[in-house]
């Protein structure tokens, strides 16, 4: 029996995600794993934190570009290091490239760049990762059409989309209000009960 299945097992915004994912993964042929849609739950409830998505740079708090991570990862001091940043690279691909392909548009960006900085990373931690190769194989084999999953994903179906909920999640966050937990508990997400203002 999956976590999942248990009656008391305790939700989470990954958890929110990662069913949106599996709703919408229905539609895929082939079927993404398991694990696969688990590690993109995670990696979207992860950029729900500003914190994880944001960083300073020369001053300026902003998304550092993937041709910068890139690049950071080609000047990488080990594998590891260049791993982490890849990883990252790859991860902020997939986010932004599914949730926001209309701005970069509006810039220039297509969607084959993301394909290309996405897949392309994900690609190289398919061989080189210490852990989860065979959900970064299929990350880089179905980058494109997982770009589509996390777009439908994370569409308005409801009164809240994605960015509703992540935006109501750190709002939760840093104030502990209890009316901000009891709407997240409409929508499913039950908080953790360690997890206090930040």
């Amino acid at each position: 029996m999956s976590l999942r299945n248990q009656p008391d097992f305790e939700r989470t915004l990954a958890d929110y995600f990662r069913n949106r994912l599996e709703e919408c993964g229905r539609e895929l042929e082939p079927l993404p794993q398991e694990d696969t849609l688990w590690y993109m739950g995670s990696m979207l409830a992860r950029f729900g934190d500003s914190d994880e998505l944001f960083t300073y740079d020369q001053g300026q708090l902003g998304i550092r570009p993937l041709a910068l991570l890139y690049k950071d990862a080609h000047e990488a001091a080990s594998d590891w290091e260049r791993c982490q940043i890849l990883r990252q690279l790859g991860d902020l691909a997939l986010f932004l490239g599914g949730l926001f392909p209309d701005n970069y548009a509006r810039r220039g960006i297509r969607q084959d760049y993301f394909i290309g900085m996405g897949g392309g990373a994900y690609d190289y931690l398919a061989d080189n990762a210490r852990d989860n190769r065979h959900v970064f194989s299929e990350l880089a084999a179905m980058f494109g059409r997982l770009l589509e999953l996390v777009a439908r994903a994370c569409a308005k179906e409801h009164p809240y989309d994605a960015h509703d909920v992540l935006e109501l999640y750190q709002r939760w966050r840093r104030s502990g209000d209890p009316r901000l937990a009891k709407e997240l508990g409409r929508l499913g997400i039950v908080l953790p009960k360690a997890e206090g203002r930040h």
